[in-house]
């Protein structure tokens, strides 16, 4: 059982990337699953939700700015960031839950630079 993220890396502020999650070991169609972020000094925090019947919920900082989606046959999210600022800057963790079970995956870096 896990959760693989890719896709991190730096770019500069008004960039974009694409960060990938793909789980194994789960029934991921009926998994909500989501990503988290932890910027430097500071705790974890929601940045976007994709339920099993594909509802989703944003943070208010990245409404607009990001589109998370998923594809249950590749057992997959990916989070599409665009306009991205420097405060977006953290570890990016993909988040499963269905339950009491909740999966994190291992983080992958993003840095905005100004």
């Amino acid at each position: 059982v896990q959760l693989v993220e890719s896709g991190g890396g730096l770019v500069q502020s008004g960039g974009s990337l694409r960060l990938s999650c793909e789980a194994a070991g789960i029934p991921f169609e009926i998994y909500h699953m989501g990503w988290y972020r932890r910027a430097p000094g500071k705790q974890r925090e929601l940045v976007a939700l994709i339920y099993r019947f594909n509802e989703i919920k944003y943070a208010d900082s990245v409404k607009g700015r990001f589109t998370i989606s998923r594809d249950n046959a590749k057992k997959a999210i990916d989070l599409q960031m665009n306009s991205l600022k420097p405060e977006d800057t953290a570890d990016y963790f993909c988040y499963g839950n269905l339950g009491s079970s909740t999966l994190w995956g291992q983080g992958t870096q993003v840095t905005v630079s100004s």
